[in-house]
């Protein structure tokens, strides 16, 4: 094929050299512009493979698992009032999570260090840290705490009957055991003095009166022993220094203050209980029984508001009708007001000589009190039709 002239005429070596030259400025102006991308774009790969790396090491080491193999849950509680630090502390013992501190930095950087709530929580070691986080935020639905109500009047049988229908405790009869002794407790000063006073073993429990009554917030897995303490405990939170000072001043003990407050709580209201409490000591000045009925039924058990001679004639240390004084302990957990009566008797019915006191109407409480015997066995005519008719109605 015969080639053009002109074309050959075209390419000539200085021809081709500047078009060489011209290309290579090209080359090189592009390159010029391209070399700190690709330089960037070189110091990016190496840097997100270094920051890769490093978060690989620290999520395996910190945030990862601590075994994803093992997904056997094991129970973890967050007790009430649990800090972070406990809670992360915890998480780290039980072998939940790799480590505490980071635990504690990352909830409080995530928000959940004020929402983690308490509980009984089921965790494995196949979960990782940030929904063990979620976990615990979330609650268990079971509540860790339960509230108790100790009413003023109740027994030791009462208390420990309440807290089996709660299920405060399983066992009645260990609970009333407990009780019985006082041995386990004989580190509270009072329950110590109880157990050291004559006849203390005459007693049906060496704890009865001393459990306050009161509202309390119990673990739902407190022990009895655990339950027992917290209620003891009130006792002497009840029991001021100015008690103990008042109770010098009269002549009395802790435990007879405590016992005769536990008459009162039973024999009247409120309103009635200074009033009740005079009664009370104006027999002890004149050495005369107590006479309280309360005390023959703690000691057998009656129920009925109207009592019979031989119901009066019990053989019982806690009879008032046949042995003098205070019976040998406390009839039931009085309350504040009870103590406070039984070292504060109205002063105006000490002065004015009241020495008895009957039932008026046995649905009010409302209580009649007499100075002579005269006065008080016409009362007792007036007012016994009332408590048979009571006791009729209750099938008693």
């Amino acid at each position: 094929m015969k080639k053009n002239y002109q074309d050959e005429q075209d390419y000539t070596p200085e021809k081709l050299r500047q078009e060489r030259e011209y290309g290579l400025f090209w080359y090189s102006w592009l390159w010029h512009i391209l070399r700190p991308f690709m330089l960037a774009l070189c110091v990016c790969v190496v840097v997100a493979g270094v920051v890769m790396a490093v978060w690989n090491w620290t999520d395996r080491h910190f945030f990862s698992p601590v075994d994803a193999q093992d997904t056997q849950t094991v129970t973890f509680v967050v007790a009430s009032g649990s800090s972070l630090t406990r809670v992360a502390n915890g998480l780290e013992e039980a072998g939940l999570i790799h480590n505490r501190t980071v635990f504690k930095y990352y909830a409080d950087f995530l928000g959940y260090g004020q929402k983690i709530q308490s509980g009984e929580y089921k965790v494995s070691r196949s979960m990782r840290m940030r929904d063990i986080m979620e976990l615990l935020t979330t609650g268990d639905g079971n509540p860790i705490t339960r509230n108790i109500t100790i009413i003023p009047g109740w027994t030791i049988r009462d208390i420990a009957a309440y807290l089996k229908e709660q299920g405060a405790i399983e066992d009645e009869d260990a609970f009333l055991a407990l009780c019985r002794s006082g041995q386990s407790f004989s580190a509270y000063y009072y329950i110590a003095d109880v157990l050291s006073t004559p006849n203390a073993s005459s007693r049906l429990f060496a704890l009865e009166g001393y459990l306050a009554p009161d509202t309390y917030e119990v673990y739902t897995n407190a022990s009895m022993e655990d339950i027992i303490k917290k209620l003891l405990s009130q006792t002497e939170a009840v029991f001021k220094t100015e008690y103990h000072d008042r109770a010098d001043q009269l002549g009395m003990t802790m435990d007879q203050v405590i016992t005769m407050a536990s008459m009162i709580e039973k024999e009247a209201k409120n309103a009635d209980f200074a009033k009740v409490s005079a009664v009370f000591h104006n027999r002890l000045r004149q050495n005369m029984t107590l006479g309280s009925d309360v005390t023959v039924k703690y000691a057998t058990g009656i129920k009925r508001m109207s009592l019979t001679s031989s119901d009066l004639q019990a053989n019982s240390p806690y009879n008032t009708y046949i042995y003098p004084g205070l019976p040998i302990g406390p009839i039931c957990s009085p309350s504040a007001a009870a103590i406070q009566a039984a070292l504060y008797p109205d002063e105006q019915f000490m002065a004015d000589g009241y020495l008895y006191f009957c039932s008026k109407d046995p649905n009010t409480g409302e209580l009649h009190f007499s100075r002579t015997l005269e006065e008080h066995e016409l009362a007792v005519s007036i007012y016994a039709p009332l408590w048979q008719a009571f006791d009729r109605e209750k099938g008693l």
